[in-house]
């Protein structure tokens, strides 16, 4: 039986929701180990000039506990 815990974390990218998701992934895993999934929690955007300047996601990275 495993142990497995979920944390959230919110990111950002100037890119696309896909770079931001990415962006959190590599910020929790230089210090969460042994990551199992990634969630996309919720989306969303600002908005600047009629265009996106920034997209958001907010996920649950779950890994297992050892």
């Amino acid at each position: 039986m495993a142990v497995l815990k979920v944390i959230e974390v919110l990111a950002n990218s100037d890119e696309s929701w896909e770079q931001a998701a990415k962006n959190a992934l590599d910020h929790a895993s230089k210090s969460v180990k042994n990551i199992r999934s990634v969630y996309i929690n919720e989306q969303s955007a600002s908005v600047k000039d009629g265009k996106i300047d920034e997209y958001r996601v907010n996920v649950k990275i779950t890994f297992e506990v050892k």
